[in-house]
């Protein structure tokens, strides 16, 4: 047995949710928020059999995306009478998968 541990973004999650559902994945959603740019995410736990480890991989893929977001330079919010600066194009989204081994796994 396998845990996966998958970490979308929000404008995905209902995606990835209802596809893992269609393939015939339970999943429990998190809320989460990420460090980098403090924005909201869902984490998805998800208890499978070993052969289904890649499956579930590809249907996260498949419903996940990346997407360009523009954020404040760090170098302004840091310093105090910095000038204006121009915001930076960074890319979010998609998801990041953990993969770890289940010693025991009951639905009671």
């Amino acid at each position: 047995m396998k845990l996966i541990f998958s970490i979308v973004n929000n404008d995905d999650a209902y995606n990835v949710a209802t596809a893992l559902t269609k393939s015939g994945y339970s999943a429990t959603k998190l809320a989460s928020t990420g460090g980098f740019l403090m924005a909201g995410n869902t984490t998805f736990m998800i208890c499978c059999e070993s052969a289904a480890v890649d499956n579930v991989i590809s249907v996260i893929a498949q419903n996940s995306r990346k997407r360009k977001q523009y954020v404040p330079n760090a170098a302004a919010i840091s310093a105090e009478d910095a000038p204006a600066s121009y915001p930076v194009e960074v890319s979010v989204g998609g998801a990041t998968v953990f993969v770890t081994d289940i010693e025991r796994f009951e639905k009671l």
